[in-house]
């Protein structure tokens, strides 16, 4: 792609990267066959090629964003199936990144969506104030304020259909500390507690340190860690996502310095995992935290990478009226190139995992996108739900808490499960509240 970029906008580092990524765009409009919204509206400003056009004109003339721009934008789910087609090798996610900083610097968001974000980024991220509003919801929900929420805003109509009805109890696994290897010692590793999955789903953090400790791992939460950032990333709140980034890479690094050091920092929901093997990009330009940023991305490794390098014997085996189809999370498949491995972990398990027509395409949950864009993330999850249902699958397993919540909406016969809550039954630890009633009789 030609362009043509005043000399002083490209001595910022950051315009100077996003000119060379727009370059390598040769409009072939291969994305467009892999592009969820494009699919979906069939609009080419919906299109990887169509947003590239737009940020490029943004950018490169140094103008304020405007609201058709930023209604395109705010469509990309950010799943990179883009880049996974494209031949030509085009950074989609950070130049994404950077036109996202550009809306949240320059476009004023009517004042409903303003208070909507600014709740998110206020709630999400900090499992206490999360839990919290989860509680109030359930009482908002039982009052019947639910249907009156709804229909103030659909997105808060989103919110309240992705609310849970019960909110699990704090779990033990969720404190900072240690729990030591069994047996045999092989390594230490970090477990992300992570934010709102803690909340949500203790049992994907307790399922991981049962299978790493059983099979010699040492396993530690660091008391500074929190969210991965992402959350703040995808609205374009770039500094707060360093922020964020800065203070889990200390806490990280610091485990890295002592005796023993760390094999690595193990991520059991892959939409966190794609942004903290990109610490490295994102604190590029930060002369004290560059170097430790490379070090913990380097050492960040989803949990199904973990299982794959381990003896895992079952003890157990799933009854044959319990087909498992595996779905690809976008942000592991694309974001982080696995594609193949989580399979071969749950074959190794005994399970052959089914899968679905259109495995590449996102189900729509996308962070925060089934709330921010509750029409279009509807759309999908149906589609996504559908490919399911026709591989016969009665379980559902996946990488990513965000796809099993927005999939069980639209698959209420089904059962979801994390692939290491799976791993960790198969091999010897307790039943996952998942198949609580259709496992009984194995044992």
């Amino acid at each position: 792609m030609k362009t043509s970029f005043a000399p002083d906008r490209l001595a910022d580092p950051a315009i100077a990267e996003a000119e060379q990524i727009l370059r390598r765009c040769v409009h072939c409009g291969f994305c467009t066959a892999t592009c969820p919204t494009f699919l979906e509206l069939g609009d080419e400003r919906d299109s990887p090629r169509g947003r590239i056009y737009m940020m490029k004109g943004m950018l490169e003339r140094d103008e304020p964003a405007t609201a058709d721009v930023v209604r395109h934008i705010d469509r990309c789910l950010g799943c990179f199936a883009c880049m996974t087609t494209c031949p030509s090798g085009v950074d989609y996610m950070h130049l994404s990144d950077m036109a996202r900083a550009r809306v949240a610097e320059t476009y004023r968001r009517p004042l409903p969506e303003r208070l909507l974000r600014g709740l998110l980024a206020r709630l999400l991220p900090y499992p206490g104030r999360f839990r919290a509003a989860l509680i109030g919801g359930r009482i908002a929900k039982r009052l019947g304020l639910d249907r009156w929420l709804g229909g103030i805003r659909p997105e808060l109509k989103a919110m309240m259909a992705l609310m849970p009805d019960e909110v699990p109890a704090p779990a033990a696994t969720d404190r900072p500390q240690l729990w030591p290897a069994e047996g045999t010692r092989r390594g230490r590793v970090a477990l992300l507690a992570g934010c709102a999955q803690q909340v949500l789903a203790p049992g994907i953090n307790a399922a991981t340190i049962r299978v790493l400790t059983r099979h010699g791992f040492e396993v530690v939460v660091a008391r500074e860690a929190g969210c991965c950032g992402a959350l703040v990333q995808h609205m374009g709140l770039m500094e707060r996502a360093r922020d964020q980034a800065r203070r889990n890479v200390a806490a990280w690094a610091a485990l890295a310095d002592q005796p023993g050091g760390l094999d690595a920092i193990v991520v059991t929901t892959s939409g966190c995992g794609t942004p903290i093997k990109d610490y490295g990009h994102l604190l590029a330009g930060d002369a004290y935290y560059a170097d430790r940023a490379r070090l913990v991305a380097g050492l960040a490794r989803d949990v199904t990478e973990v299982l794959a390098d381990l003896d895992l014997t079952p003890v157990r085996s799933l009854p044959a009226g319990l087909p498992v189809a595996y779905h690809a999370a976008c942000s592991l498949q694309h974001g982080q190139k696995i594609r193949d491995v989580p399979k071969e972990v749950l074959k190794r398990l005994g399970i052959t995992p089914l899968e679905p027509a259109e495995p590449h395409i996102c189900c729509g949950s996308a962070g925060t996108y089934n709330m921010l864009q509750p029409e279009l993330a509807g759309r999908l999850g149906a589609r996504k739900a559908q490919n399911l249902r026709r591989t016969g699958a009665a379980v559902v397993a996946a990488g990513n808490l965000g796809c099993l919540t927005q999939i069980a909406t639209h698959m209420p016969d089904a059962r979801f499960i994390h692939t290491v809550e799976l791993a960790d039954w198969l091999t010897g630890g307790p039943v996952p509240e998942a198949l609580a009633g259709a496992v009984d009789g194995v044992v």
